[in-house]
């Protein structure tokens, strides 16, 4: 059984960092890109940052140079370090594993960590 666990979350003041950490237990057999999104009260979930298995990474304009996405492969961990940080970056951020089309199931999702930023 796959889980996914994130850490790293909590009241930070605005201008401040962060770095959220999620940790993949269990058998993956596929190759997967991992990302972080983040949902506020009364929001869609959003996409904040994307890496594939090679290192590629894609970021929302909102966070471009304040965030950033990386994986650590041999302990199956995927880290998000948030500089910078603004009040509408207040949100529960959620990791997640994209097996991509054909894999059943193409998503896995943790349960999110609480960021809250403070003016």
């Amino acid at each position: 059984q796959v889980q996914l666990v994130e850490s790293g979350g909590g009241l930070v003041q605005a201008g401040g960092s962060r770095r959220l950490s999620c940790v993949i237990s269990g058998t993956i057999y596929s190759r997967p890109a991992m990302a972080w999104y983040r949902q506020a009260p009364g929001n869609q979930r959003e996409l904040v940052a994307r890496i594939t298995t090679s290192g590629y990474t894609t970021y929302a304009d909102s966070v471009k140079g304040r965030f950033t996405i990386s994986r650590d492969n041999a302990k199956s961990t995927v880290y998000l370090q948030m500089n910078s940080l603004e009040p509408d970056d207040t949100a529960v951020y959620i990791c997640n594993v994209d097996q991509g089309a054909g894999w059943v199931p193409k998503d896995y999702w943790g349960q999110g960590t609480q960021v809250t930023v403070s003016s």
